[in-house]
């Protein structure tokens, strides 16, 4: 997985009724875009995140 600030990072729920989750990468801590990444979601809130499976990095348009 590759991703660069700015791209948005889609968490998918692992479970039936939780939501999806979705960020923008606003620190990419991994040599060449590697994980770990700070992620901003759409709440408000910030964590480091090191993405599973479960996770697709969506690229900006700038990123591309």
């Amino acid at each position: 997985m590759h991703a660069a600030v700015g791209d948005q990072l889609h968490i998918h729920s692992r479970s039936v009724g939780m939501a999806d989750r979705t960020g923008e990468i606003t620190e990419v801590h991994g040599a060449n875009g590697e994980p770990p990444y700070l992620v901003r979601f759409e709440d408000g809130h910030e964590g480091l995140v090191y993405p599973g499976p479960d996770s697709i990095v969506e690229h900006s348009k700038k990123n591309s």
